[in-house]
């Protein structure tokens, strides 16, 4: 019996560590000045670049916000967590950087492994939107 009760500890011990490792944190990941690559050979209008960034954010449910021309602000909403990011664009490129959030263990650095992936997802859809164009 006692040997039972000593697996089971270390089980549940194991357990424990492979949740916190599991979510993790890893540094925020930031797209940095992204070509953009449309169908319409740099005939692409700065508007036309903003329409497409906002379709491609609120179709994940990022609420997108235009804070100036080339500026958009995203921000998402998911259970008790808050990521915000600032987005700059301009007919050749685009960039998306952490702004804000809450409950995600940003320490400056780092940030909580689930932000990393909502960004990535972000990204694709934006260039699925250019692409389109």
């Amino acid at each position: 019996m006692a040997m039972k009760k000593l697996v089971l500890r270390v089980f549940l011990v194991a357990l424990g560590i492979t949740a916190i490792i599991g979510c993790g944190v890893q540094p925020v990941y930031n797209v940095e000045e992204a070509a953009i690559v449309s169908s319409m050979d740099g005939k692409l209008k700065l508007d036309d670049v903003k329409k497409a960034i906002i379709r491609g954010g609120s179709s994940l449910g990022w609420q997108m916000k235009e804070a100036g021309s080339g500026h958009i602000v995203g921000t998402l909403f998911l259970r008790k967590h808050m990521a915000q990011v600032d987005i700059s664009y301009s007919t050749k490129s685009y960039s998306i950087t952490y702004k804000d959030s809450k409950e995600l263990n940003y320490d400056g650095t780092n940030i909580h492994s689930n932000y990393n992936g909502w960004i990535q997802n972000l990204q694709r859809n934006i260039d699925v939107q250019l692409s389109t164009m």
